[in-house]
């Protein structure tokens, strides 16, 4: 199965885009910056990130996909969340001074891969609540096998054992304030928002984990028009940035089919 990007296609129908204006640099909350379609397989998507306000530790969450979804969605759209903006919106945070790495911490992040341009678990107190969150023994069970499994070539047994710790974001000081500050666990119930999104919305729903490094699709509604597997294609190159973009919503479209 193939997957490319097609910036050079030719625009979308104006009477197929969605009403909200949209535009590669839209700014203002309930904008959409439109992105590069992809296409994989023989199927075409058209995307766009919806801009939202700066969404705070608490709120509620339909009220906020109610306020910027309906206005720029059509029949057959469904909609990408950052699994961030859910458990921002479920309190499911935890404050680096509430953090003391211990040596198991320190310990497995001397073995981490580091990238240039993503935090991604080089800090000791990011490591520190994955581990408070699956337990030492789990943790331990994972460092023990992961080595012994990467010395010959195996990887990612680490992260299969350790769980659902791969999604824990957070302290990054690249971040956009108060990210900076805070880690953000993985949401809860993740196939029930889902699943509440798409039968109040009436959009097919997935929540996504995205960074520069890799997508992982954790939960989609029930009758996703597209499989998990396609999901992560189309969402792969990270379309809802990492940065200050604040566009937690992607908006997807089929937009050709063969």
């Amino acid at each position: 199965m193939s997957t490319t990007t097609e910036p050079h296609d030719p625009p979308a129908d104006p009477a197929s885009t969605p009403s909200s204006a949209a535009s590669p640099g839209a700014t203002e909350p309930g904008t959409l910056r439109e992105l590069p379609p992809i296409t994989t397989g023989d199927r075409t998507f058209q995307r766009w990130g919806l801009r939202t306000h700066k969404v705070e530790f608490g709120e509620d969450l339909l009220g906020v996909l109610r306020t910027y979804v309906p206005p720029v969605v059509q029949p057959g759209d469904w909609i990408a969340l950052s699994e961030k903006v859910v458990s921002v919106c479920q309190n499911n945070v935890r404050h680096i001074s509430t953090v003391r790495e211990r040596w198991l911490a320190k310990l497995i992040v001397k073995g981490v891969t580091k990238y240039p341009k993503d935090i991604a678990w080089s800090h000791p107190k990011k490591m520190q609540a994955a581990i408070d969150m699956a337990g030492y023994p789990r943790m331990l069970a994972a460092t023990f096998f992961g080595t012994i499994t990467r010395a010959v070539g195996i990887r990612g047994v680490f992260w299969r054992i350790a769980g659902r710790v791969s999604e824990i974001d957070g302290f990054n000081p690249d971040a956009m304030w108060p990210y900076t500050e805070y880690c953000v666990l993985p949401p809860i119930d993740p196939d029930g928002v889902c699943r509440t999104v798409a039968d109040e919305l009436g959009v097919p729903t997935t929540i996504i984990d995205g960074n520069n490094i890799d997508v992982k699709i954790i939960s989609v509604s029930p009758g996703f028009p597209v499989s998990k597997a396609d999901a992560r294609l189309i969402l792969l190159d990270n379309p809802m940035g990492q940065d200050e973009e604040m566009t937690p919503v992607i908006v997807v479209r089929e937009t050709r089919q063969a």
